[in-house]
C-alpha cells in the first residue's frame, strides 16, 4: 500500500524530525560524557551523568522508537521499499541495532556510571559513558549521508521490480537510431 502524498509529506516530516532529535541528543550525551571524563570537580561528574541518565532514560527510547517506525512505514510505503535498495536497507538494520544498543547498551552503561558516582564513588570506566554516542553519533552521521546520496542502487529484489522486469544497465536507444 502506497502512502498519499500529504501522508508521506507529513510522515517524513516526522522521521526527519526525530532522526535529527536522536543525533542532537547523541552529541549532548557526548559532550556530557566528556564532561564527565575530563573534569575534577565531583559535583560535575555528578551533574553529567545525571543528565546523561535523563536523556538516556525518557528522550533516547521516544526518539529511537520514533525513528525506526517512521523509516519503517516510509520504506514500505513508497517506491523505496525496504528491500529494493541497499542504501534504504543498510539504514533500516542501522537504526534497528543501534535502537537495540540504545536499550541494552547505553543505558545500563549510563546507570551504572550515575550509581557509582552516587556512591561517592569515582567514575568507574570513561568507556561506559563515551563510548555508546561515539558509535552512535557515527552510525548516525552515516545513515545521514546514504539518506542524502542514496549509494549502491538497488538490491537483487529492487532489479527484479522494476516495471515491466527491465533492468537499466546502459542507455536505451530507438529502433531507428
Amino acid at each position: 500500500m502506497k502512502l498519499s502524498r500529504p501522508a508521506r509529506r507529513a510522515l517524513l516530516v516526522v522521521h526527519v524530525v526525530v532522526s535529527a532529535g536522536w543525533l542532537g541528543l547523541t552529541l549532548g550525551l557526548l559532550a556530557l560524557g566528556l564532561t564527565a571524563v575530563t573534569t575534577a570537580s565531583p559535583a560535575a561528574v555528578a551533574a553529567a551523568v545525571r543528565g546523561m541518565k535523563l536523556f538516556a532514560d525518557w528522550l533516547l527510547p521516544p526518539l529511537a522508537v520514533l525513528t525506526l517506525l517512521s523509516g519503517l512505514v516510509l520504506a514500505l510505503g513508497t517506491h523505496w521499499g525496504l528491500a529494493r535498495h541497499r542504501w534504504v536497507f543498510t539504514k533500516f538494520w542501522l537504526t534497528l541495532a543501534t535502537t537495540a544498543a540504545t536499550v541494552l547498551a547505553l543505558r545500563p552503561g549510563v546507570d551504572g556510571a550515575v550509581t557509582a558516582v552516587a556512591a561517592g564513588e569515582p567514575l568507574p570506566d570513561a568507556g561506559d559513558v563515551l563510548f555508546g554516542p561515539v558509535v552512535s553519533l557515527t552510525a548516525y552521521v552515516f545513515m545521514t549521508v546514504i539518506s542524502v546520496l542514496k549509494p549502491w542502487g538497488p538490491t537483487r529484489r529492487g532489479r527484479r521490480k522494476r516495471p515491466g522486469g527491465l533492468r537499466r544497465e546502459g542507455p536505451v536507444r530507438s529502433m531507428t537510431s
